[in-house]
């Protein structure tokens, strides 16, 4: 089988109770609403009925829960969102055999208390955190606590890039242009995350802990030397704050610990960043992902570039099925393909 792990779908409560919330939305909200299979069961099935043995691991789209509102509503919303993606797996468990909660990251008691329910009563996989939480970081104190839960429950966090418009590519301008706030901002912003949380010491608490990277790991693969021999100097350029320290309490180099991250295939049909990707994490540590519905056809086209390039790989045939079926079925905890 192939079983397709990070892919965007709205249940249809919580897509109604989006557009009340916010009916002029913009950006990547603008975006989301364009795509018919990103809401309609029915063009949904049809896209996916024609890639045999094939099933998806469903997660809430952009906008991230938090932005959409003050910690109530974003509660209300990751309950109807989860709810939603419950009754979705259950109603369609062919196509749909699991799920990643949503959380209302600007809410710490709240987002513990709903991934918590999420998946001890829904039946959650894991979770979806978007690398930032309205402009703070994952690793601040007040979100700190998802990664002990995390890690006690041993199930994994999908981490989704988030960055608009507003974050202009100048200081002396007032936007981003052309979206590379998009093209650009989100490999980067998936990356900056990555490092926070590897120099925040989160690998040497917790050895174990799982986080699937969208995007193959965004910049980190192609930029192997600056995150090697370069973070190996760690201190050398800087003068307000002392990064030698740090670098001597890491029980690791930090190039080894980026090495501990999982990281998905959505990368758009790109064969050389697959490659890239692969061999920097190794067969055991990707999974296969579309990332559909967001390819120039509304919900195909990542679905066959992504299969046809997998499929193309130099790997074996153990490797290829690791990736399309296997270590998903491992980190996620779901029963072996019949």
């Amino acid at each position: 089988m192939k079983l397709d792990i990070f892919n965007h779908i709205f249940p249809k409560r919580f897509y109604d109770r989006m557009l009340q919330v916010l009916p002029d939305g913009r950006d990547m909200n603008k975006r989301v609403r364009a795509i018919p299979s990103i809401v309609d069961l029915d063009a949904r099935f049809r896209i996916m009925d024609t890639f045999p043995d094939y099933a998806q691991v469903i997660c809430l789209p952009q906008p991230p829960i938090e932005s959409l509102g003050a910690p109530p509503l974003a509660n209300e919303l990751a309950r109807i969102g989860n709810d939603g993606m419950a009754e979705l797996v259950a109603k369609h468990p062919q196509r749909f055999p699991a799920f990643i909660a949503g959380l209302p990251m600007n809410d710490p008691d709240g987002l513990l208390k709903e991934a918590e329910r999420a998946i001890t009563k829904l039946g959650a996989v894991g979770v979806q955190a978007f690398t930032n939480v309205n402009g703070a970081p994952l690793t601040a104190p007040q979100t700190m606590p998802l990664f002990d839960l995390m890690a006690k429950h041993d199930l994994p966090i999908w981490l989704h890039p988030a960055r608009g418009a507003d974050v202009p590519d100048y200081k002396t301008e007032r936007k981003s242009h052309y979206e590379i706030w998009w093209t650009l901002g989100w490999p980067y912003e998936t990356s900056v995350a990555m490092a926070h949380m590897v120099f925040a010491g989160l690998f040497d608490k917790y050895p174990d802990l799982k986080v699937i990277t969208h995007h193959l790991g965004a910049m980190i693969p192609y930029c192997e030397g600056r995150v090697g021999p370069g973070w190996d100097q760690l201190g050398t350029r800087t003068s307000d704050e002392d990064y030698f320290a740090l670098l001597k309490k890491l029980k690791r180099r930090p190039l080894d610990y980026f090495h501990l991250f999982y990281a998905d295939t959505a990368v758009f049909g790109s064969m050389p960043a697959t490659v890239c990707g692969l061999e920097f994490f190794g067969a055991d540590r990707v999974l296969f992902a579309s990332d559909a519905p967001f390819d120039p056809e509304k919900g195909s086209a990542y679905i066959r570039w992504t299969i046809e390039i997998i499929d193309r790989l130099d790997i074996t045939p153990a490797e290829r099925s690791a990736i399309y079926e296997g270590n998903a079925r491992r980190l996620l905890k779901l029963p072996a393909s019949r």
